[in-house]
């Protein structure tokens, strides 16, 4: 296993990180626990959850991946070697059911309290803001639509401040962001400046099929300092090349949930094949490709990786002993740069 730093602190991840957003859903207790287990083996330190998990959410299943989580952290005693991300849900119709008050100081604590008690932990070792509260373009929306009549009051101070009382009381060490906006990123940096917790991280999707963070976060994370945790880096699985040519594998996540669809394009399906043909030219299987790019990315601090299988499992997370040459990430970028927006 490789490992880095957080960016600004002393915590050391592992580069590919266990991605957990199935269980409860797709795959059960013990799956999930077996998961858990096979990374710890394999020199995974760093897990990532959400309060919103398992996806497509729902009032039934809320937050199940971190009881299980939880559960496998007192059958094991293995909190102490792992470290933890979670996430508090934004605010909108598809989150009713956790709460109203988007990231209003009372809600932040609550969220911060039920995971902390879901979990069977004390502390978070990075707590995120799933998505902004503000209105923008966010989940695959390239337009920003501006609403001049948004209520949002932009309060990244007060949000900062409640964090900042949290982590002094030890339930949290460290701070990020996640589905973020240039311009969001650097305003919540600029409260740092002011003495606010720094925004450490930033968890976005990225993968050969979606790019769209190399045309301005990376270059903020780069100077920065802030570490993106790539989400989908298989693109929904699309990047296994297992629905090429129309098919539908069954239990496969998009067979179950068309609704996430987003890498599903005529463009986005003929840059799968570029990427497959390549990948072959090389001796690769496509995700082997497609998260060695993901890991050596040099904003990247964690590959996000999930799977419903272990045999998918086990791929992925020997992604990162594959090391693809100049030659192969110019192929790539070649790729990339003749099919315009295959997925936002």
């Amino acid at each position: 296993m490789k490992y880095s730093k957080i960016p600004h602190t002393d915590i050391e991840v592992s580069k590919i990180c266990l991605g957990t957003m199935t269980w409860g859903n797709q795959n059960s207790e013990a799956e999930g626990h077996e998961q858990m287990d096979y990374a710890l083996e394999q020199g995974v330190n760093f897990f990532d959850t959400a309060e919103l998990y398992p996806v497509p959410a729902t009032a039934e299943t809320y937050a199940e991946t971190e009881r299980i989580i939880g559960t496998w952290f007192k059958k094991t005693g293995n909190r102490d070697k792992v470290v933890l991300a979670t996430k508090i849900a934004g605010p909108g119709d598809y989150t009713a059911h956790i709460r109203t008050n988007g990231f209003a100081p009372a809600a932040i604590k609550d969220a911060v309290e039920n995971s902390l008690k879901r979990l069977q932990t004390d502390y978070i070792d990075l707590y995120q803001l799933h998505w902004p509260e503000r209105t923008t373009n966010t989940f695959g929306q390239r337009i920003y639509q501006h609403n001049p009549n948004d209520a949002w009051e932009y309060n990244f101070h007060e949000i900062l401040a409640t964090l900042d009382e949290l982590i002094k009381e030890g339930k949290i060490r460290q701070v990020g962001i996640s589905n973020e906006t240039p311009w969001g990123t650097m305003r919540y940096l600029e409260e740092a400046k002011k003495g606010a917790p720094r925004m450490v991280t930033i968890q976005n999707a990225y993968s050969l099929l979606c790019r769209g963070f190399d045309s301005g976060l990376s270059e903020i994370a780069m100077h920065e300092g802030v570490g993106l945790l790539a989400y989908s880096p298989m693109a929904f699985g699309v990047l296994s090349g297992k629905y090429l040519g129309g098919k539908s594998p069954k239990d496969a996540r998009l067979t179950l949930f068309p609704r996430f669809a987003r890498y599903s394009s005529e463009e986005a399906t003929k840059a799968t094949e570029k990427y497959l043909a390549l990948a072959q030219k090389y001796g690769l299987s496509l995700a082997q490709m497609s998260l060695a790019f993901v890991n050596q990315q040099p904003f990247v601090t964690g590959n996000i990786i999930g799977a419903t299988k272990m045999e998918q499992l086990k791929e992925n997370i020997a992604s990162i002993d594959v090391e693809l040459s100049q030659e192969i990430l110019d192929e790539i970028n070649a790729i990339h740069n003749s099919i315009p927006n295959p997925a936002s």
